[in-house]
């Protein structure tokens, strides 16, 4: 019965050798969108997210082939998904999380969501979470041998030099990475047993301003901006990682960079209504906490910091940034989107029929 907390995966820098545990490795692409442990009992269908709240509302039509592909009775842990143009889209998996019923409808039809399932909890009367990893697999391919769009069972190898090829070929459909899995493994909740290889890449960005830390008057993240091709300083995202007494230090640090007239600003518009093309603003409100202060301190667009990020979600970084360095070589005009590297691009129905 749910909640259940799915199991998760620590961070490693490169794809380890199948023969690193006893017993191998499977190998699985690591999808960017919503983890999702499915429970399906007849027609009763929960979708539980991995901080325990339901997703069952916000998805009407995962719901609706989860009866019609899964077991009659199952707990499966998956991801749920959405694509634009083939490339997964986790900004249109965003837009899903909506309060209006109607909008919720609406959404299910213009821009429905995939499952992808990679592991089975139950089946029938069996709680299979002690089986080993393989044990688990066998069955759950068996489980959804006849499963159809927009139900999929994820591509998975045993092959480190297959593993490798999809760690660089997938990240043009928009995955993340790739996840190793000890096949000897059993099921554990909330516990970081698999392994994970997400792309790492730099970027010189420009320091346009930071928000206070939600419980201290202190830095808590520093605003990140890259200018496109018309010369407008875009928002990109952030970077947040800082001792506390580093976040104190920079208080004093950048104080000389803020802004005494906010219209001065390039994001003086920041707080307004969300813009024209869909862009997420500083100072918006968030989507996932409408009551979250998102308001921040303006500075001038003088200072280029070095950040690490995996990879762009659009036109922004799809996860927080790491600090790295100032650089103090560069200048802040010189920071655009033409530094980033664009993978090349694969169609995400490829990936999937890989499974």
């Amino acid at each position: 019965m749910p909640p259940v907390a799915p199991m998760l995966a620590r961070s490693v820098p490169s794809v380890p050798p199948a023969e690193a545990v006893p017993g191998g490795l499977q190998y699985e692409p690591k999808w960017d969108g919503f983890r999702c442990v499915v429970f399906r009992d007849g027609d009763e269908v929960v979708l539980g997210s991995r901080n325990e709240r339901p997703l069952t509302r916000y998805f009407p039509e995962v719901v609706d082939a989860v009866r019609a592909q899964l077991p009659p009775r199952c707990v499966v842990d998956g991801e749920v998904l959405a694509a634009v143009d083939g490339k997964l889209d986790f900004d249109t998996l965003l837009n899903r999380i909506h309060p209006a019923a109607s909008r919720v409808e609406m959404l299910a039809r213009t821009t429905p969501a995939s499952l992808v399932v990679f592991d089975l909890l139950a089946l029938g009367d069996d709680d299979v979470r002690a089986w080993p990893q393989r044990g688990r697999w066998a069955a759950l391919r068996e489980a959804m041998a006849g499963s159809q769009p927009p139900v999929y069972c994820t591509p998975a190898t045993t092959d480190e030099a297959t593993a490798r090829q999809w760690f660089t070929d997938f990240e043009g459909a928009g995955l993340d990475g790739v996840v190793a899995k000890a096949r000897e493994l059993p099921y554990v909740e909330d516990a970081r047993q698999m392994l994970k290889v997400k792309h790492a890449r730099t970027a010189d960005c420009v320091l346009a301003g930071y928000r206070w830390h939600k419980n201290d008057r202190v830095v808590g993240s520093l605003l990140l901006g890259l200018y496109d091709d018309t010369g407008t300083l875009q928002h990109v995202g952030v970077a947040a990682s800082f001792p506390m007494a580093r976040r104190r230090e920079l208080v004093d640090e950048l104080a000389g960079l803020v802004v005494s007239d906010p219209d001065t600003h390039p994001w003086s518009w920041a707080g307004s209504a969300p813009s024209a093309d869909g862009d997420r603003r500083p100072g918006a409100t968030s989507r996932w906490n409408a009551g979250k202060d998102l308001s921040f301190v303006p500075l001038r667009p003088e200072r280029v910091v070095e950040v690490g990020y995996d990879h762009m979600e659009g036109r922004r970084f799809r996860h927080t940034t790491q600090f790295k360095r100032w650089r103090p070589d560069r200048e802040p005009d010189s920071c655009t989107y033409a530094q980033l590297q664009t993978p090349l691009t694969m169609d995400l129905a490829a990936v999937l029929a890989a499974g």
